[in-house]
């Protein structure tokens, strides 16, 4: 769109063999990483269970870029392996929302935020999915301009581009198809008290809604009951943190709001119809 070749990029894998993604696409790099060279920056892609990948050569290889002053940016989950080399210390940073929560539980003296991308000085991160587009065209604007950063969204047909501090998830109303304020005032205060729950009547006294009101918002709208779509909420957490951080199952029980492993272990069984173990199982599998 400039007329000059303004960027140029290489794919490397660990070992210079394809990589497989998760839906099937593989991935044929130039070269290994060991053997890149002249890299101004550095983009770490990674996806489903990058909590469980482990390489010493690349973490040192990451450190040494780091000390040569290069930028080193994470697609998705790949904030887990600039996080597991120490690069983002004092940065605020961001990854897919799935995995916030056992990032933050992992890593807890990073500043983690929610958003689309966050770019602090030469650490580069986001959340994934199309993301990385946004976070590019913001790129491009920094460094040429919101000109041609326009015309390289338009040529991509992207036509709204979000900006650094827009959230990742959907509203709540889009996400559940309801838009009754106060029922939806319900489910936020929900979703932020997932380690210390509220009862009920605390819930309808925030979102200033009798209980009745409550319970029949919640049968006529989801057709469930107001406990048990906060147990669902709950239990969903729980499974985020067993297949993507190797917190014990007490750990997890107390971080969703269980009074004990066994109470937990028990509703996850009934929910979804497998204990806690097996979920850790077959995510390592």
């Amino acid at each position: 769109m400039s007329g000059d070749n303004l960027y140029q990029w290489k794919t490397y894998s660990v070992d210079g063999n394809n990589v497989a993604a998760s839906n099937g696409v593989h991935i044929t790099p130039d070269a290994a990483f060991s053997d890149a060279i002249d890299v101004d920056v550095l983009f770490v892609c990674a996806g489903i269970y990058a909590n469980e990948f482990h390489n010493q050569a690349m973490t040192a290889k990451l450190q040494a870029y780091a000390r040569a002053g290069v930028s080193l940016g994470g697609v998705c989950t790949g904030s887990i392996a600039l996080a597991n080399a120490g690069l983002l210390d004092k940065c605020r940073c961001t990854i897919h929302w799935e995995n916030i929560e056992g990032f933050v539980e992992a890593y807890p003296g990073l500043d983690v935020t929610a958003t689309l991308f966050e770019i602090d000085g030469n650490r580069y991160t986001c959340s994934g999915g199309t993301a990385p587009l946004d976070m590019m065209i913001y790129s491009i604007t920094l460094d040429h301009g919101k000109k041609l950063a326009a015309s390289v969204a338009e040529q991509m047909l992207h036509s709204l581009v979000r900006q650094p501090h827009d959230h990742q998830r959907s509203s709540i109303q889009y996400r559940t198809g309801i838009s009754h304020p106060k029922l939806l005032a319900v489910i936020a205060y929900m979703e932020a008290y997932i380690e210390t729950p509220l009862s009920l009547p605390e819930f309808a006294d925030r979102s200033n809604i009798s209980l009745r009101q409550l319970e029949r918002l919640f049968r006529s709208l989801l057709n469930t009951t107001p406990s048990q779509y906060y147990l669902a909420l709950r239990l969903q957490r729980a499974r985020q943190l067993l297949t993507q951080t190797t917190m014990s199952i007490l750990q997890i029980a107390v971080a969703t709001g269980f009074k004990s492993a066994a109470h937990f272990t028990q509703a996850y069984k009934h929910h979804f119809k497998h204990p806690p173990r097996t979920e850790r199982l077959k995510a390592v599998n």
